[in-house]
């Protein structure tokens, strides 16, 4: 059976949470990605950020996006998987949750992110649709 290892996309560009949200959007225009795994002082993953939370969290409350840690914006329970997690599992961690990426690690560490398009990319057309449509329902 097929892992998180197996579609997850590896060497993840990551910010971390002393960052301001400015470095964090430059890293995001030159790696043409909408999100950004968030390591903490210890250098483990403790959230994730995404150019909608850089729009609605600080743009649009007037913040000043150089004085701002990306720090303060990671809120709620961080999911992830474990690399060598059934890729079954993954998708419903996915679906349930109602999250369009997630994290894999392998002990502690890092080692890529599982992503809608990774799966779109991966999967057959019927699971990719399946996926869209249970993380894109109303809650």
């Amino acid at each position: 059976m097929s892992t998180a290892r197996d579609i997850m996309t590896p060497d993840v560009i990551c910010v971390r949470s002393e960052e301001s949200v400015v470095d964090a959007a430059r890293k995001m225009v030159e790696r043409d990605v909408g999100a950004l795994p968030v390591l903490g002082p210890d250098g483990r993953v403790r959230g994730i950020l995404t150019d909608r939370d850089i729009v609605v969290r600080v743009v649009a409350e007037g913040r000043d996006p150089d004085a701002c840690a990306v720090g303060e914006l990671i809120r709620g329970e961080l999911v992830t998987v474990g690399a060598d997690d059934s890729l079954a599992l993954v998708l419903e961690l996915m679906a349930d949750r109602r999250i369009r990426r997630v994290p894999v690690i392998d002990g502690s560490e890092l080692v890529g992110i599982v992503a809608q398009a990774d799966v779109a990319r991966r999967l057959p057309d019927a699971t990719v649709g399946d996926l869209v449509s249970y993380v894109s329902r109303a809650a």
